[in-house]
């Protein structure tokens, strides 16, 4: 924000770029763990899922095969029934007989045959009566033939329905067992899908999450590109009054040096920032475009566009002696060139707000054998 909210200084807006760069690194580094959660948890669903899947297709094994079961039972069940009824029929007609016969023998006896009273007296009940030849010989063809046909189908019918039912229970037995093995697989399956949805409910969470941070992210992105838009505009309308500040008085130092540029200390020596753990010489705080002055005479011999000297920017280096050089930072741009033999107080450049820069300022440096001392001390 500047010097005022509606004119945000170049500075201010790179401190804005900053924190939203700083938020958008978290946001990645939060969307890194969500989306290696969500993969984790997709990995799971899918290997429940099959497992889900081969148990559905054992279930309807177990089905069909519960199915064929029970469908053999109602067929043993429906013959059961038919014999039961013929059983009972046969039953029916052998109750028919019996009368017949009973009838018979009134009859044979008022005929006053001894020898039929006599086989019926000796006779130990209708089963034994049965028996006798004396008797069979006695009633009628016809008589003979019903009654070993219902005699027949009576041992049949008892035997049949003896075995039905064995077969009955043995299918029931079956089917019994085949639909407990079913269930279990039921229980079982039923199990994993309530993990697989609690598990899907889990990474649908995880995956709004994710969207959310993106979205977050982007948005944040968004307002980089637009701070660094607006940031860029800034500099270059001050760029554009490069060299139309007023060099100013001569600002002269007690060691023979004197002042590049006439302005306050907004940065002193070897100052701690957060990336460096010693400002290697002091920012002047002067409006963009103001000229810049040899601290004194000597070569020009190193002249580094931004491109090339990172966060100097646009960097110059004179040099004074065999050991005592100078250099001047984020200049807006050059004003000599390399070679060039300057005098003390001569404009090399102009100020501005190139390289890592929150705000138009000079960085002097000053170097005794190449490495950076305290530009206090020669000034």
């Amino acid at each position: 924000m500047g010097s005022s909210a509606q004119n945000p200084s170049p500075g201010q807006l790179q401190s804005k770029i900053d924190r939203k760069q700083s938020l958008i690194g978290g946001h990645k580094a939060h969307e890194r763990v969500l989306t290696t959660e969500v993969s984790s948890y997709t990995k799971r669903i899918d290997n429940l899922q099959s497992d889900i899947t081969s148990l559905s297709a054992r279930q309807q094994k177990l089905q069909t095969s519960l199915d064929a079961k029970r469908a053999q039972l109602a067929a043993v069940q429906a013959k059961l029934r038919a014999e039961r009824a013929r059983l009972a029929r046969l039953r029916a007609r052998l109750l028919v007989v019996q009368r017949t016969l009973a009838n018979r023998l009134v009859e044979l006896y008022k005929a006053d045959k001894p020898d039929v009273v006599t086989v019926v007296l000796n006779s130990n009940g209708f089963e034994d009566l049965l028996e006798r030849t004396e008797f069979m010989h006695r009633i009628s063809q016809q008589d003979a033939h019903i009654i070993g046909v219902v005699r027949s189908a009576k041992a049949d019918a008892t035997s049949t329905a003896a075995t039905l039912d064995g077969l009955e229970k043995q299918a029931a037995h079956v089917a019994a067992q085949i639909q407990s093995q079913r269930d279990q697989v039921s229980t079982v399956r039923v199990s994993l899908v309530g993990r697989r949805d609690s598990i899907q409910s889990v990474r649908s969470q995880k995956f709004t999450l994710l969207k959310s941070s993106r979205n977050r992210r982007h948005a944040l992105e968004d307002d980089v590109a637009s701070l660094k838009n607006a940031q860029a505009k800034i500099q270059a309308k001050l760029a554009g009054f490069a060299g139309s500040q007023p060099a100013g008085p001569i600002r002269g130092g007690s060691h023979g040096l004197i002042w590049p540029v006439n302005g306050p200390i907004t940065s002193p020596f070897c100052e701690s920032r957060a990336w460096e753990s010693c400002h290697p010489g002091i920012d002047i705080g002067v409006p963009s475009g103001t000229p810049i002055r040899a601290a004194a005479a000597g070569k020009v011999v190193l002249m580094q566009p931004e491109a090339a000297s990172g966060g100097y920017g646009n960097f110059t280096c004179i040099q004074h002696t065999a050991s005592l050089s100078t250099c001047y930072a984020h200049q807006s741009r050059f004003g000599t060139s390399i070679g060039a033999q300057v005098s003390q107080g001569q404009v090399i450049g102009y100020s501005g707000c190139t390289g890592r820069c929150f705000g138009p300022h000079v960085h002097f440096e000053t170097r005794i054998n190449g490495s950076v001392v305290n530009p206090m001390n020669y000034l």
